[in-house]
């Protein structure tokens, strides 16, 4: 039974055929715990070595589409690296407590290459990172969706994550 939709919004699309695999893999054994919907947003085009001036412009151009796609009654988490860490059982709890406060929404941005504007990191209610590392934006989000399954399967109490 599906109890929850899950709004995954990315800028850029996958290039990589291993990675589209992986995460059509997790689409489908998401498929029993929620309704998962990946929205990809057009990456903004940089020269090969932009400035910050022309970095920040991109970012806000990102962000306009993100914002468009924000749902008011959502819970709204931006994935960002100045965010804050948690387990995959802290991630379990925060959607269990989003979901008692009767949030059944749930939107997770995940930038480009440069991130995610300060304008979209605001309208969210919370900002998550994995970890201090940098990760490619495409691998992560492969990452992500792992965490997301990993984090409803521990509300099941199955073995998946052990």
């Amino acid at each position: 039974m599906i109890v929850r939709h899950i709004d995954l919004i990315c800028v850029g699309t996958l290039k990589e055929a291993y990675l589209r695999e992986g995460i059509r893999e997790y689409q489908k054994r998401l498929g029993t715990l929620c309704k998962l919907q990946i929205v990809e947003l057009e990456e903004a085009r940089l020269a090969k070595e932009p400035g910050e001036r022309e970095i920040l412009q991109a970012l806000e151009r990102e962000g306009e589409a993100i914002l468009a796609r924000l749902q008011p009654d959502a819970f709204k988490v931006a994935l960002c690296i100045e965010g804050r860490t948690l387990s995959s059982e802290g991630l379990s709890e925060l959607l269990a407590t989003a979901e008692v406060a009767g949030k059944s929404r749930f939107q997770f941005v995940i930038g480009g290459s440069y991130g995610l504007s300060e304008t979209v990191k605001r309208a969210c209610d919370r900002r998550l990172s994995v970890s201090p590392m940098t990760f490619p934006h495409q691998l992560f989000r492969l990452m992500w969706i792992e965490q997301l399954y990993r984090a409803l399967m521990i509300r099941t109490g199955s073995r998946y994550h052990k």
